[in-house]
């Protein structure tokens, strides 16, 4: 058996049903957008953009152009638009890559077309408070001046919601959804060719108004709740699972601790098992004395604090392994950190409430050390990315190959 420190399995399939899914909830024709910003929520972004495009989106977004151009490297030529904010020289590339851009301000455009020309997307800020102009009456002339802007062309208005995945916003959500609607409501009359997009996921379930001729789901592909509870009670299924195993099991007597500044002191004789996955994985400090792990499929609490290489949990004493019909120390056995094990599961839901943050940053901050394993349900053979593979120090294990290798 090949045991890895940390790993995070990444189901393919899944994430191609969720586009269907969400998909399914759209009205009017709008079509799918799927965003791959941030190495795909940290699931890999040529992976996760390939099921996504199986899935039926219609288009990619990334944030920066070089995630554009990883895009392009990878041989995947769908239609990309890049959504961040982009010096001289990021312009350049995202052109070369064949990305559309976003633009507010006359002095964008020029540069888009002094780079030699592309496609624009002009962007309203009907209340996010970033990027895009509050003033719709500049974003029009944006918009015109595209229209005489050399080697440029317009192709699509855009916003983005600062309050969808809240219930109780005051009703600011509509106020931004009226706002941004009256004036792409104008400007696609005088020209319907526009591609008129602002619904994020959580718009996309909250309200059918909100759209348009595109949506952009960034979190729910990849199977978590926008709303940040439940996936399941959504329609979703989590992609990821952050697996890991029992490096050793050591007795803990009474007043024994483990760990960094004894944060941990046994008040029985237990028995410690370490696992060797911590933050320098993107297992977060603040789940010290604040987790639980799933090994044997049961939840064991994850006890002391957090190191960058080892985690310690607590699964009891020798005496309960007995008379559970296992005395053996469960050495070798797979851990979960997130996903399934037997009839239990952990979500990056319930990882992101115990860190008072939101499901994104969990699987967002999983580091390059942790390799990532695809599969499709558990079928076929896996493929892994992992850098040390391209370095050629190591190799895969038994039953998984390096992207780029043959299947």
């Amino acid at each position: 058996m090949s045991l890895d420190r940390a790993v995070a399995h990444v189901n393919l399939a899944a994430i191609k049903r969720n586009v269907q899914r969400m998909r399914r909830e759209l009205r009017g024709g709008a079509q799918l957008c799927a965003v791959v910003k941030a190495d795909g929520y940290g699931h890999g972004a040529a992976e996760s953009a390939r099921a996504a495009l199986a899935g039926g989106a219609s288009t990619l977004a990334v944030a920066a152009s070089s995630e554009a151009t990883a895009i392009r490297d990878a041989g995947i030529a769908a239609p990309l638009l890049v959504m961040g904010a982009l010096s001289e020289t990021e312009l350049v590339e995202a052109l070369r890559a064949g990305a559309e851009v976003v633009v507010w301000r006359e002095r964008q455009l020029q540069a888009v077309a002094a780079a030699g020309g592309g496609r624009v997307h002009v962007k309203l800020d009907s209340g996010m408070g970033r990027l895009g102009t509050r003033d719709s009456e500049e974003a029009t002339r944006v918009l015109e001046a595209a229209e005489r802007a050399r080697g440029v062309e317009a192709i699509g208005l855009m916003t983005h919601f600062a309050t969808a995945d809240e219930a109780e916003d005051g009703g600011f959500f509509e106020e931004q959804l009226g706002r941004f609607s009256a004036w792409a409501s104008a400007m696609k009359a005088r020209r319907p060719g526009l591609v008129v997009h602002a619904a994020n996921s959580a718009a996309v379930l909250r309200s059918a108004d909100a759209h348009f001729d595109m949506v952009r789901c960034g979190i729910s592909i990849y199977g978590m709740d926008p709303f940040g509870q439940d996936p399941f009670a959504v329609g979703l299924e989590p992609a990821l699972e952050l697996r890991s195993y029992v490096a050793e099991v050591k007795e803990c007597g009474r007043g024994q601790s483990a760990g960094y500044g004894r944060r941990f002191v046994a008040t029985r004789a237990t028995r410690i098992a370490v696992l060797p996955v911590g933050y320098g994985d993107g297992w977060r400090r603040g789940l010290s004395n604040n987790a639980e792990v799933l090994i044997e499929g049961a939840r064991r609490p994850l006890v002391g604090t957090v190191s960058m290489d080892n985690v310690t949990v607590d699964v009891g004493p020798a005496a309960e392994a007995s008379q559970e019909g296992d005395d053996q120390a469960p050495i070798g056995r797979e851990a979960v950190l997130i996903g399934a094990q037997g009839e239990e599961r952990i979500t990056a839901e319930e990882i992101a409430a115990r860190l008072e943050t939101i499901n994104y940053e969990v699987t967002c901050g999983l580091t390059s050390r942790v390799p990532r394993v695809y599969h499709e349900d558990g079928r076929g053979q896996a493929r892994r990315r992992e850098r040390v593979f391209a370095r050629g120090s190591a190799a895969p294990a038994e039953g998984e190959r390096a992207v780029g290798q043959s299947s």
